[in-house]
């Protein structure tokens, strides 16, 4: 049930008019009182613009995507399912792209308060729990993608699964120092990465070498870059022991990391993750991700959401499928070797 201000009034202990001249900035509430009224509001997730629009809300058919750096390949694809599947009904689609040098948080939450759709789709945000518990309180329809929280419905892929694949798939090809190529290590996708790569070399019986995760120091995307790939293969090439294969956070860090195999005349087997659209003319290994389809899947458990507010909360996890091409030719390493 929606809180109103007869719920803000009854909890501060002030009349209705008083809670109403708060919202509406008058300068005859104590400053003691506006705090307490404001503090009361924020907890209950009560917002008097989008409480304002509450009928309209219902009716408004508008669905709002919060998404970090738009022009992310990743999220492009995602985005594309998202719009194939609403394509299908009467609801229009709002993107709201957040900035990754603000807080996160704030962003994602001034959206929701807004009260302009009728559900969010929240891509790749990572927040904490109790952030996502925070926006628990504003009681509307949300579903996440590629991340997790139980509080909402969810579509993600199994990341730790993933570079778990990738990482054996390179050590049953023979490979004795296998290298990883991370990112900012702030969100699940990164943490469960890691940890499916470091799981791969531990039941092969591997050392895991902490010198061998690296990442490059353009931290722009939190590091999903071409620019941050192309510098971290750059410190793995530079090492006096070098790396024999690579497993990689993300294609478009893979790109980048082929591009400096080209530049210092080396090369070394790589496995990314994701397969975005032109993976394939790069002839890249990596571990597909079903994009698109968990774009559909979001909007899928969305509706659901916004027609039955009091069903059981519900989570999608993909897993990705390893598509092989030439940047794992051990033909090509062989020679790399000879070369040396």
């Amino acid at each position: 049930m929606s809180v109103t201000i007869y719920d803000i009034a009854k909890e501060a202990g002030v009349s209705i008019a008083t809670v109403s001249r708060v919202f509406n900035n008058s300068k005859s509430v104590s400053e003691k009182s506006r705090t307490k009224i404001l503090t009361i509001a924020k907890r209950l997730g009560y917002h008097p613009q989008a409480m304002a629009q509450g009928l309209a809300r219902k009716k408004s058919k508008l669905i709002s995507v919060i998404v970090p750096v738009i022009s992310n390949y990743f999220f492009m694809e995602v985005l594309e399912g998202i719009q194939d599947e609403l394509s299908e009904t009467d609801f229009d689609l709002n993107i709201y792209n957040i900035k990754l040098a603000d807080d996160i948080f704030n962003q994602v939450e001034y959206s929701i308060k807004r009260g302009m759709a009728e559900g969010y789709l929240i891509i790749s945000s990572h927040l904490k729990e109790s952030q996502w518990k925070s926006l628990k309180n504003f009681n509307v329809p949300v579903t996440l993608v590629d991340d997790f929280s139980p509080e909402f419905d969810s579509v993600s892929v199994d990341s730790v699964e993933g570079a778990y694949n990738a990482t054996q798939y390179l050590i049953d090809q023979g490979y004795k120092r296998i290298a990883m190529i991370s990112a900012k290590n702030v969100s699940k996708p990164v943490k469960d990465r890691i940890t499916g790569y470091k799981r791969a070399l531990e039941d092969a019986g591997r050392f895991v070498n902490e010198d061998l995760i690296v990442e490059g120091d353009n931290t722009d995307r939190d590091g999903f870059t071409e620019r941050n790939g192309y510098e971290a293969m750059v410190k793995l090439l530079s090492m006096s022991d070098m790396p024999d294969a690579c497993f990689c956070n993300s294609d478009i860090q893979s790109i980048g990391a082929m591009k400096a195999m080209q530049d210092m005349n080396q090369f070394v087997p790589i496995v990314g993750f994701d397969d975005i659209q032109f993976s394939e003319f790069f002839g890249l290994t990596t571990m597909r991700q079903p994009m698109r389809e968990m774009g559909t899947m979001a909007v899928s458990k969305l509706l659901k959401r916004i027609e039955n507010r009091d069903a059981k909360v519900s989570h999608t996890v993909f897993s990705p499928e390893m598509v092989i091409r030439s940047s794992t030719n051990k033909e090509l390493a062989d020679q790399a070797l000879i070369d040396k």
